[in-house]
C-alpha cells in the first residue's frame, strides 16, 4: 500500500499497479518539501535522488520511465529495456507499454495526469494532460495507443484522472477557449465559466472526461482533487511558482492469461 496519503486508482484492473504521489513523505526542504521528484526545478540533486529511491521502493515491482514533457500529444511505446536506461528518454507527453516491470510515468504540479489500463493487464499508459496537450488530443492519442497495443476496444479500457488544478482556480484567457474551438458566447456550455472580463474558469477534469467519453471509454474514475486548494498535500505551480513535482505512474505487475 503506497504511503503518506498517496492516491491509488480505485479501479478493477488485475495485474496492474498504479499510484500518484503527493508532496508528503520525502526528504526535500522548503519550498520543495518534501517529496519532490524532479531535479530541474531548483531542488538539491541528492534530495531528489533519495525521493526517487523512495518512489521505486513503494512501487516495488517496476521502475518508472519519465518523459521530457513538452505539452504536446506524442505517445511513445516503452519496453522493459527503457527502465534500465535512465530518465527523460523521449520528448513526449504520454507513454504506453505491454511489458511488465516498466512504469509509464508523468510528472505534474497542476496539469492533469491520466492513467489507462487495458483488460487483463495487456497494456497500460500514462498521459500528461495540461490544457495545451488536452486541446491537441493527447488523451485521444493515448487511448488509441492503448487499444492498438492491447488489441482491445475503447469501451474495455479503464481511465483514472489524478489530482490537478481544480475548476475554481484554473483561470484562463480567450486563447485557451480558442484552442478548444469554443466561442466566448458558448463558453459556459463547454466547461468554461466566466469569472472576469476576458477571463474564464476552466474545468480541466471535465474536459478530459468529455474527450474520454467521446472516445468510447465508459469506466472513468478520479479527478476530484484540486492541487491548488490542498497546499499541504499537493504541489501547485500556479499557487507557488517555485515548487516540486509529483508523479503519477502505472505498470503491469503480471499479465493474466485470456
Amino acid at each position: 500500500m503506497p504511503p503518506h496519503g498517496w492516491l491509488v486508482p480505485q479501479w478493477t484492473a488485475p495485474g496492474v499497479g498504479a499510484l500518484m504521489t503527493t508532496r508528503q513523505g520525502g526528504v526535500s526542504t522548503a519550498p520543495f518539501d518534501s517529496l519532490n521528484l524532479r531535479a530541474a526545478v531548483g531542488d538539491e540533486p541528492h534530495a531528489v535522488k533519495q525521493n526517487l529511491a523512495l518512489l521505486e521502493q513503494a512501487m516495488a515491482t517496476a521502475r518508472p520511465v519519465f518523459l521530457k514533457q513538452v505539452h504536446g500529444a506524442r505517445v511513445v511505446r516503452l519496453s522493459a529495456s527503457d527502465a534500465e536506461r535512465g530518465a527523460e528518454l523521449y520528448e513526449a507527453d504520454a507513454s504506453v507499454t505491454t511489458d511488465a516491470g516498466v512504469a509509464c510515468a508523468v510528472q505534474v504540479a497542476d496539469c492533469l495526469p491520466v492513467l489507462f489500463a487495458a483488460p487483463r493487464g495487456r497494456a497500460v499508459a500514462a498521459a500528461h494532460a495540461g490544457w495545451r496537450g488536452l486541446a491537441l488530443g493527447v488523451v485521444e492519442a493515448t487511448l488509441q495507443s492503448v487499444c492498438d497495443a492491447a488489441g482491445c476496444a475503447p469501451g474495455e479500457v479503464q481511465a483514472w484522472l489524478g489530482a490537478c488544478i481544480g475548476p475554481h482556480h484554473f483561470e484562463v484567457g480567450s486563447d485557451v477557449l480558442q484552442a478548444f474551438g469554443v466561442s466566448p458566447q458558448r463558453a459556459q456550455a463547454s466547461r468554461f465559466r466566466p469569472c472576469a472580463p476576458g477571463k474564464w474558469l476552466a474545468d480541466l477534469p471535465s474536459l478530459a472526461r468529455d474527450r474520454l467519453h467521446a472516445g468510447g471509454v465508459r469506466d472513468i474514475t478520479g479527478g476530484q482533487w484540486c492541487t491548488v486548494e490542498e497546499a499541504k498535500r499537493f504541489f501547485s505551480f500556479r499557487r507557488d511558482r517555485i515548487t516540486g513535482r509529483m508523479v503519477a505512474a502505472v505498470w503491469i505487475e503480471q499479465r493474466e492469461t485470456a
